[in-house]
């Protein structure tokens, strides 16, 4: 009868063993979730976990300014376990998810680097310590992990749903990226940011920082009662998620034409944000030498949109995902190379 429980009386031991490990186990290796096996999606969560109770609880227990020595050994860290997990990639899925897998993780983080600035720029007009400022980072990253999965989820069932998004998807680097080219980017001023304006006359505020604390108990100016206010702290954590969702709009359809797997995309996507969020401290003090990757930038992006199309014209289900991280690898090494030797003898300042 379906449903019945199995007659495990008949058999032996280890043959009752294997049968019952098979019922317990076998269920997350059949089950897709978004089209990949259950088991996959939990290995990388508890990785990402891992990393961040690594990171917190042993690595950043105690409040201090992080250097750029241990900004770099941290960054290193997370790159190459971001590159591990590709080879991992490779041996279950096969070596064109891996090209697709690293296409992503390369062109993800360098999307990112442009959040360095504004991220900087946060912590400056808010006077944020350098000594707190890895623990907003820490913080922010998970809200990230949550508001990046649910945008890939449904860029995912877009996608799936109606195949002709994927050319809206493209034909907006396209111009995102002409724009950026030609148009040049405008500069951030974040004293004048009507989101961060808003924030600061809707919330209740303290003037100073308290600690680490994100939020604590004063005595409310009007009312007399102990109410609990936000610290610059979390004001500095709610803008950093703000710019992310600003930023996600380019990277997560960039990702989306290099490949429409969903596991690629959001594994790509926080293993280069992670990596980013932990070299924030030392590309802070050097992103100036780096002028000219904008422009870099904006070509790649032009070459994401545009393959999806040539792919159509060539009559291919997909442009060959190791000629396209090659392709990628050559532009921004030629926009990287172009910037250090037009700014060089420019000395690095930290970030104020």
């Amino acid at each position: 009868m379906l449903g019945a429980r199995p007659d495990l009386s008949s058999i032996g031991d280890a043959s009752a063993f294997l049968l019952m490990w098979s019922l317990i186990v076998d269920p997350f290796y059949l089950t897709l979730f978004l089209g990949t096996p259950l088991w996959l999606w939990l290995l990388f969560l508890g990785l990402v976990g891992a990393l961040l109770a690594f990171d917190l609880g042993v690595l950043n227990r105690k409040d201090h300014e992080i250097g750029v020595a241990e900004s770099l050994k941290l960054s290193a860290l997370y790159i190459s376990l971001g590159v591990l997990f590709g080879g991992f990639i490779w041996y279950q899925m096969g070596a064109t998810s891996a090209a697709e897998y690293m296409t992503a993780f390369v062109v993800e983080k360098t999307l990112a680097m442009d959040n360095v600035f504004v991220i900087a720029l946060i912590f400056t007009t808010l006077s944020i310590p350098r000594a707190y400022q890895h623990r907003v980072l820490f913080w922010g990253i998970l809200g990230v992990i949550v508001l990046r999965g649910v945008m890939i989820g449904v860029g995912a069932t877009l996608v799936a749903q109606y195949g002709w998004v994927l050319y809206i998807f493209a034909g907006f680097l396209i111009l995102t990226g002409i724009k950026m080219l030609f148009m040049g980017d405008k500069e951030h001023d974040m004293g004048s940011n009507p989101v961060l304006n808003f924030l600061r006359r809707h919330m209740r505020l303290t003037d100073e920082l308290h600690g680490h604390a994100f939020i604590v108990k004063q005595k409310d100016s009007r009312t007399g009662r102990i109410v609990r206010h936000a610290t610059p702290l979390l004001l500095a954590l709610v803008m950093i998620e703000i710019a992310d969702v600003i930023f996600a709009v380019d990277s997560v359809p960039a990702v989306f034409a290099i490949t429409t797997d969903p596991y690629i995309v959001y594994t790509s996507n926080i293993f280069a944000i992670l990596g980013l969020r932990a070299l924030f401290f030392a590309l802070a003090a050097i992103i100036h030498r780096f002028e000219y990757l904008k422009q870099a930038l904006a070509v790649l992006l032009v070459f994401i949109g545009s393959k999806v199309f040539i792919a159509d014209l060539m009559g291919l289900a997909k442009f060959p995902p190791a000629v396209s991280l090659g392709i990628t690898f050559a532009i921004l090494g030629a926009g990287v190379a172009y910037s250090l030797w037009r700014t060089r003898g420019q000395d690095a300042s930290p970030a104020e």
